[in-house]
């Protein structure tokens, strides 16, 4: 039996689930302008994954570096959730 798949689905799982509350502290304490902090974040992942020789670590940093690129487009869309009313607004942030 092959365990590199179930351990590497996990490992995928746990960094999606990871980012979901990021991307919403993220929003509410800096805005959508730190998207370019996740950009370079994503960029630097997937680079590193390339270069990585283990399986599993290779996969773990390509899930985490596009994790951070699609969070960039969840920071616009959490902008939208806290103007409709679905999430706090910072107080004292217009």
């Amino acid at each position: 039996m092959h365990w590199i798949g179930v351990v590497i689905a996990v490992i995928a799982f746990l960094l999606i689930g990871v980012f979901h509350p990021i991307v919403i502290k993220a929003e509410y304490y800096f805005g959508k302008r730190v998207w370019p902090v996740f950009l370079l974040a994503g960029l630097i992942f997937l680079a590193a994954s390339l270069w990585v020789a283990h399986p599993v670590g290779s996969s773990a940093l390509g899930v985490l570096g596009c994790s951070c690129l699609w969070s960039i487009g969840e920071l616009f869309e959490q902008e939208q959730r806290v103007a409709r009313g679905w999430y706090p607004r910072r107080p004292g942030r217009k």
